[in-house]
């Protein structure tokens, strides 16, 4: 089993930053797949960032100003945001996948006013 527990949201102005944290318990391996994905409202879920095996994946709306990082000893993964926008606004998941199996944290809510 894996629980993934996010931290690090909170309310910015546009052009602000917040890191995002997730830390992971269980059996947690660093071929898996670990990242996060956001919710805006009214909107479904979409992908953010994900890494695996140390090779960064981002969405086009988010490249050069998120930065993912993962560290596998800690089993933590953070989400550093730059130059925030309110369209960033949104509740933001932590995710980890292995194989067809995933696990998703409670969500944490990243509010950008403009």
């Amino acid at each position: 089993q894996v629980q993934l527990v996010e931290s690090g949201g909170g309310s910015v102005q546009r052009g602000g930053s917040l890191r995002l944290s997730c830390a992971a318990s269980g059996s947690i391996f660093s071929t898996n797949t670990m990242g996060w994905y956001r919710q805006p409202p009214g909107k479904q879920r979409e992908l953010v960032a994900t890494v695996t095996g140390g090779n960064p994946i981002y969405a086009d709306s988010v490249k050069g100003r998120f930065t993912i990082s993962r560290d596998s000893a800690k089993n933590t993964v953070d989400l550093l945001m730059n130059s925030l926008k309110p369209e960033d606004t949104a509740v933001y998941y932590c995710n980890l996948k292995r194989g067809w199996r995933e696990w998703w944290g409670q969500g944490t809510q990243v509010s950008v006013s403009s």
